[in-house]
């Protein structure tokens, strides 16, 4: 499974976040969710597949090489920031404080 992407809102802020040598977390690709660079091949799935028992070798045949050995050990390291099908929190999306009311406001 690899994501597909929709075209991106005009004026959109592309954020960007090395998690590693081997993976990359962009707004802009696969929704914002942790992917090996290079690909879209979503780190959560290579994670699944350890969980449903692959070994290594067998996702390294999966992917055509595309995931190294390398990459696989370092989606371990971060597996605790993966999440299935959601991006990527470090980038804050939406985060923020709400305005602070006005008093006025509130009087009126």
């Amino acid at each position: 499974m690899r994501c597909i992407d929709m075209k991106a809102k005009a004026g959109e802020i592309r954020r960007r976040i090395e998690l590693g040598r081997h993976i990359v977390a962009d707004s802009k690709i696969c929704g914002g969710q942790p992917t090996f660079k290079g690909t879209r091949i979503m780190v959560w799935i290579v994670l699944e597949q350890l969980d449903r028992g692959l070994t290594w070798r067998e996702i390294l045949q999966e992917w055509d090489g595309r995931v190294s050995e390398e990459a696989i050990s370092e989606a371990i390291a971060i597996a605790d920031v993966v999440v299935k099908h959601e991006p990527f929190r470090g980038f804050n999306v939406g985060a923020g404080r709400k305005p602070a009311r006005r008093a006025t406001a509130l009087a009126a």
